[in-house]
């Protein structure tokens, strides 16, 4: 099976390339294959004729969408439509990896895929909101795999932003806490997707998340934890942490799909991280 990874230097991207076996994947980050333009994209998906595509090419620095937006929805949305009409063109599947930001954070339970999404509170949730919606109306068979908090290996993430700060400079970190959500690892996601690209017949909308929740203040906390580093952590809400781009107060997505259809249960969030944390002391 072929498999064309959009965006394969990113954070998800590299991973996907280290992680996916038994494939023949197909490397397309920006200098390969520019998604903004769409003369160019059609044109190297119909030389490559991949069988699947694995759309992870975004712009996903939140806060510096808010700044640069037109930036924001040349690349995650109109990017994606230019992705999704190449994939229906040459008539292939296509995952397109989306974000728990779609929804705005109100219900008091973590959503479903069943749920209605409503463009979320920020203008990178929104540009993926778009996206979206772009892959459902123009690629038939498609599958929108939504993550969320994702970290990785060659980051930047809230782990790498964690560890940095702890240099012993600092007598304590202020971490939010009244923002809730599944912390999940781009491994994590990675061996979902090994065993989901040879189930042609999950199609729609899946969320790829890790399992159980934590606020960023208990995340922080873990982090430490399994690093035996004695950094002080205190918690604090969001309007103490103002930032660009306001986040919802309840990112938690629950995985019904996944465990309707038997495809796949996804690890604990702090089982994941323990792996990931050690993943970097072997390097």
């Amino acid at each position: 099976m072929k498999v064309a990874i959009t965006g394969a230097r990113g954070m998800l991207g590299t991973t996907l390339m280290n992680t996916l076996q038994g494939y023949e994947l197909f490397a397309l980050d920006r200098e390969e294959c520019d998604i903004t333009k769409p003369a160019l994209v059609s044109s190297v998906f119909e030389k490559i004729k991949p069988d699947v595509v694995i759309h992870c090419a975004a712009m996903t620095a939140v806060d510096l969408c808010e700044s640069k937006q037109f930036e924001a929805w040349k690349i995650n949305a109109f990017g994606t439509t230019n992705v999704a009409h190449a994939s229906s063109k040459i008539g292939v599947k296509l995952i397109a990896i989306s974000t728990d930001y779609v929804f705005d954070g109100e219900l008091d339970r973590p959503y479903h895929e069943y749920d209605q999404a409503n463009g979320g509170l920020n203008i990178y949730a929104k540009s993926k909101w778009a996206a979206e919606q772009a892959v459902r109306s123009l690629c038939p068979n498609h599958l929108i795999a939504r993550v969320s908090w994702l970290y990785g290996g060659n980051g930047p993430s809230f782990v790498h932003t964690m560890l940095r700060l702890a240099d012993g400079t600092r007598p304590e970190l202020k971490v939010v806490n009244d923002q809730i959500g599944n912390p999940t690892s781009t491994k994590a996601v990675a061996d979902a997707l090994q065993v989901i690209l040879k189930c042609p017949e999950l199609v729609g909308t899946i969320h790829l998340t890790c399992e159980g929740e934590a606020s960023w203040f208990d995340f922080a906390q873990k982090i430490f934890e399994l690093k035996g580093i004695n950094q002080k952590v205190v918690p604090c809400t969001s309007d103490q942490y103002p930032t660009p781009a306001k986040r919802p107060h309840n990112s938690r997505l629950q995985k019904l799909v996944l465990k309707e259809s038997g495809v796949y249960q996804m690890p604990n969030w702090e089982d994941a991280l323990n792996d990931f944390l050690s993943s970097m002391d072997k390097n």
